[in-house]
């Protein structure tokens, strides 16, 4: 792949974690194949965008992104990969900037895919120009591989990716489509990759996945075992479990971050609606009074976790009685804040069978009265900490002397020091900070380093 020798990169990411770990995988694999990743200003050779389809919106986003690209790098050759690339191969193709679309199972191979494209570029400006462009599609057909990915990219936090895909098949979800069957790496494996972070001098790994609480389907292991694995691992100071299905969420796991040695007090739960009925309709796998058991669980264990919870609103079938109903249960719930998404019509999806669609406009005025519900959980959160001496990984900021970090149970601070090189010695680094009142952005909570031990 000499061609690729001197070829300058741009990556874009739209998504979840998952996506922006495996985005910087792939910027690995470039970069082994002497690809180099753009400076500022510099205008890139390739550009490959890792898409989102989680609803419409994500679509339009991933459009915009790839034409924006375009405009920004002229001439370059544009790779498309992602679940908008999987599950709309033709639509990504027709758009104009388009030269790649690559399916999941073929990512690990993008390096080979654009050396070819570039080769094939080569050639036919060597003959005569093109008149017309061809893109081409690598398979989309049925995912069954597992691609390793445990990455920082530019951030301070690494990403491992432990398991892909999902069996759930909830009705308003394209995401089993996208990613296929659910599938994992083996423990060994992944605690493999673990201490890879560690040598490179990671401090804190997320663990990513699209079901990661189903962990172990394809190794016969289990999630329990796979935490007390990546636990051992030297090293490293920080886990958190990015997200993980309330049912899946045992007490087992809960008593064992709570008196684990890196395990954050720190869970993200999807709730997606508080009424039974709606999540009938959803085809989730529990109720309300599963859900409301598992937090106070959750609480009786690490009664300072921070808790995140998914919703959606505007499901069809949603009425205003259902969603008073499920307004009324989140308000109760004793939670950290709420990610509040707006109900989208997935193509192929079960959702567009069932009666009651609820307009845009309710859509938008149920996710603001959330939003609002939401920020009110926030600060709750955040006020109880205040005075407190917590933990804190600090991470480089571009604003000079500013740091910003969290502490072990997620609350965002921001520590000034007296100089840059001051900053540039704390980064990467926990230390303990006492935590004081909102910063003038409303962000995070100012911190005072305290003394180090």
């Amino acid at each position: 792949m000499n061609i690729l020798r001197g070829k300058k990169a741009a990556y874009y990411t739209l998504g979840c974690k998952l996506n922006f770990a495996e985005t910087s995988t792939i910027g690995q694999q470039m970069e082994a194949a002497g690809v180099k990743t753009i400076g500022n200003r510099e205008v890139a050779d390739i550009c490959i965008v890792n898409t989102c389809s989680v609803t419409e919106v994500a679509d339009s986003k991933c459009r915009q992104a790839i034409n924006r690209m375009a405009r920004r790098h002229p001439g370059a050759l544009m790779v498309v990969t992602g679940c908008y690339a999987q599950l709309k191969p033709e639509q990504v193709a027709a758009l104009n900037a388009v030269d790649i679309v690559i399916g999941a199972e073929q990512k690990g191979d993008i390096p080979h895919y654009v050396a070819e494209a570039l080769a094939r570029r080569s050639q036919d400006l060597d003959v005569v120009p093109t008149t017309h462009k061809h893109t081409t599609v690598r398979s989309t057909a049925d995912i069954r591989s597992f691609h390793p990915s445990c990455a920082c990219g530019e951030r301070t936090r690494y990403f491992l990716k432990v398991q892909d895909g999902c069996d759930y098949y909830c009705t308003y979800c394209t995401i089993p489509f996208a990613r296929g069957r659910s599938r994992n790496g083996t423990i060994a494996s992944l605690t493999s990759q673990a201490e890879e972070a560690a040598k490179q001098g990671g401090k804190e790994i997320v663990l990513t996945g699209v079901n990661i609480g189903d962990f172990g389907k394809t190794t016969g292991e289990s999630f329990i075992d796979l935490l007390r694995a990546l636990d051992q691992v030297e090293g490293i100071k920080r886990y958190r479990i990015s997200s993980i299905e309330p049912n899946l969420l045992t007490e087992e796991i809960i008593s064992f971050c709570a008196e684990s040695r890196a395990f954050m007090p720190h869970f993200h739960i999807p709730l997606q609606s508080g009424s039974d009925e709606v999540l009938r309709l959803m085809r989730r796998r529990y109720d309300t009074t599963f859900f409301a058991k598992k937090i106070a669980e959750v609480r009786r264990y690490i009664p300072d976790a921070f808790i995140g919870v998914d919703v959606i609103v505007g499901m069809r079938g949603e009425t205003e009685r259902l969603f008073a109903e499920s307004y009324s249960f989140m308000e109760a719930l004793p939670v950290s804040q709420y990610h509040v998404f707006s109900y989208s019509e997935r193509p192929g999806t079960k959702a567009l069978e069932i009666p009651g669609i609820v307009s845009p406009e309710e859509k938008h005025e149920r996710s603001r009265q959330v939003l609002a519900l939401s920020d009110t959980k926030l600060h709750t959160h955040y006020n109880i900490y205040k005075g407190q001496t917590r933990p804190v990984l600090l991470e480089h900021s571009r604003k000079g002397n500013v740091l910003y970090g969290f502490t072990d149970n997620y609350v965002r601070v921001s520590l000034t020091t007296a100089s840059a090189s001051k900053s540039g010695e704390l980064d990467n680094t926990i230390v303990p900070i006492c935590l004081g009142e909102w910063n003038a952005a409303g962000n995070a909570l100012t911190g005072q380093l305290q003394n180090l031990i």
